[in-house]
């Protein structure tokens, strides 16, 4: 019985370890996500533009990529409003060419073409776009902007929690960037997004401080006219 005893106390030390184990994980990874966040948020906070008539002019817009569509088939407000946001800018002569980067690994889902469709179909000419194929991440666009289409100041066409991102990213590749908030969509829709989008800044953290993480393709250079 004095046996049984012993081993349930060791057990109980060996549990009140593991718990206290956990929790100062769960700390120390909740203090790293809030202060990736707050640094971005920060330090991108004086380059990210609402207001279209205080933007300056740049030859260059970059549009990230996202579905068209959702799951269900309906539009996706984030898509939808990127693309109108790119159209009013090139309307008040703020840009004068977009590079629309997304995913096009699998067959049947193009974001750039879908996103250049879509611009064209406002009224953008088709020699004002160009395509990237290879921008499967945020990092990616960004850093082929400049490696690939020789951009070295861009304006950064999307949601608010994506735009402070990017710029983050630009400002420490060399790359001079602003960005014009598109119309955000509401929080309840986009939870999921926003609380995805604070485990993608540590991983930027990571990838531009302790791996030097470069894009997954690079390739030939495509010049941007004018």
């Amino acid at each position: 019985m004095k046996a049984v005893i012993i081993q349930n106390q060791r057990l109980r030390k060996i549990m009140r370890r593991v718990i206290s184990g956990l929790l100062l994980f769960a700390l120390m990874l909740l203090t790293v996500i809030l202060y990736c966040n707050h640094a971005v948020k920060s330090q991108t906070a004086a380059y990210i533009y609402k207001s279209v008539a205080d933007l300056p002019v740049m030859k260059t817009a970059l549009v990230p990529g996202t579905s068209e569509k959702l799951r269900s088939g309906s539009d996706n407000p984030y898509f939808e409003n990127r693309i109108a946001a790119t159209v009013q800018l090139y309307n008040h002569h703020k840009i004068s060419y977009i590079v629309v980067s997304g995913d096009n690994r699998s067959t049947g889902y193009n974001e750039p073409a879908d996103m250049k469709r879509a611009l064209m179909l406002r009224g953008i000419p088709k020699e004002k776009i160009y395509t990237d194929y290879a921008g499967l991440r945020t990092f990616d666009s960004v850093v082929r902007c400049k490696a690939i289409f020789g951009q070295d100041s861009i304006i950064v066409v999307s949601q608010r929690f994506q735009n402070e991102r990017a710029v983050f990213i630009a400002n420490h590749k060399g790359i001079y960037a602003l960005a014009f908030d598109a119309k955000d969509v509401s929080f309840s829709f986009g939870i999921q997004v926003q609380l995805r989008e604070l485990l993608a800044r540590v991983a930027v953290f990571t990838d531009l401080f302790l791996l030097q993480t470069q894009p997954h393709h690079l390739g030939n250079k495509i010049l941007i006219a004018g």
